[in-house]
């Protein structure tokens, strides 16, 4: 295990691609890059976004800022990674010029990751120091109610334009559309890969999250309620899944507070 933390740093250094959102393709699913079909986000948009890199110039995930001290991603952007190897950068729109630096202290995955499989797939990361505040640089609030159809959700990211590719220069931003639980899972033909903790949504072909924006935020009226998860890459006009935020509240406030006690 020693040896394959260099050598992924070495692959994201040289490569220039992000090596997570998790995409379902017609084989197995497999790691996957930037928004596609999305348009450049104005400076200050999302201050709450996040890049997460295992070494400083290497974008790998998005996040988002919940407080001064906590980040929350996907699971999977976190799960092959040691606390030293999450660097945190804000107060950007440029993954390649960091507002700030932070470095992470600790990494929480939810209790039941990937159990059953692609469920649960969301993490939070404790940093060494308090974060700083200023316009460019602003918390989240967590969702206060469930999304309903009609609402509004914005997905910002670095992630790709194409599957696989290299993460985009700057941040991306896409309106997106609900897509009620059991409508999506007609569409992925009940897959047993979704649940009522995945939220999911669409706008049309040719748009949607890409490798790269895997543990991006997605906000509806100011409110956090999705982070980025999986799907078929990349806008290929069918809805993209995301954690469901708003399921997850009881977790994020145990962990929060210092409970390690797996909800039931």
């Amino acid at each position: 295990m020693q040896l394959l933390y260099p050598c992924l740093i070495v692959l994201l250094l040289h490569s220039g691609q992000s090596q997570a959102k998790r995409v379902v393709g017609e084989g197995p699913i497999a790691p996957s890059t930037r928004i596609k079909g999305g348009e450049q986000a104005e400076i200050g948009f999302a201050p709450y976004q996040v890049s997460l890199q295992p070494v400083v110039g290497a974008h790998n995930c998005g996040g988002a800022i919940l407080n001064e001290q906590w980040i929350i991603t996907a699971g999977h952007c976190v799960e092959n990674f040691v606390p030293a190897l999450v660097n945190v950068i804000t107060g950007t729109n440029r993954w390649e010029e960091p507002g700030a630096v932070y470095y992470t202290s600790e990494i929480h995955m939810h209790c039941m990751y990937d159990q059953p499989y692609m469920h649960n797939d969301i993490a939070l990361v404790k940093l060494t120091q308090n974060i700083t505040f200023d316009e460019y640089t602003q918390p989240i609030e967590l969702p206060t109610r469930p999304v309903r159809e009609g609402d509004e959700i914005v997905l910002t990211g670095w992630g790709a334009e194409e599957a696989y590719g290299s993460s985009a220069e700057y941040l991306q931003k896409l309106t997106l559309g609900f897509v009620p639980l059991e409508e999506c899972l007609r569409i992925f033909n009940q897959t047993s890969s979704m649940g009522v903790g995945h939220l999911c949504t669409y706008s049309r072909e040719g748009e949607g999250a890409c490798h790269g924006d895997s543990g991006g935020p997605l906000v509806s009226d100011g409110q956090l309620v999705g982070l980025v998860n999986w799907g078929r890459p990349c806008g290929v006009g069918l809805p993209d899944v995301q954690a469901n935020v708003y399921y997850y509240l009881d977790w994020i406030r145990r962990r929060l507070s210092g409970n390690d006690k797996c909800p039931a």
